[in-house]
């Protein structure tokens, strides 16, 4: 009789135990996409920052280039005027 019983509690503590695990992996797998989900998010921020970046480097460039322009032009029209 009381190896019956210890059965009978061993197959139970497997059947809450296979539960238990189930639920676990249940939770575990919930929280792992929310991870993913936000190192998704993260990804796609990043790349974002990266392309505004680019952007202003370009813009800067390109002011850049009109300022050594207008600095050139204001250098031929002095020496225009000193000659």
């Amino acid at each position: 009789m009381k190896s019956a019983i210890s059965i009978l509690g061993l197959s139970m503590l497997v059947a809450v135990s296979a539960c238990d695990s189930k639920q676990q992996d249940a939770i575990e797998n919930k929280y792992e996409n929310q991870a993913d989900k936000i190192e998704n998010m993260s990804d796609k921020l990043e790349q974002s920052a990266d392309n505004v970046t680019a952007t202003v480097d370009n813009q800067v460039d390109a002011l850049e280039e009109k300022a050594d322009k207008v600095r050139e032009a204001g250098e031929a029209a002095k020496e225009k005027l000193e000659n």
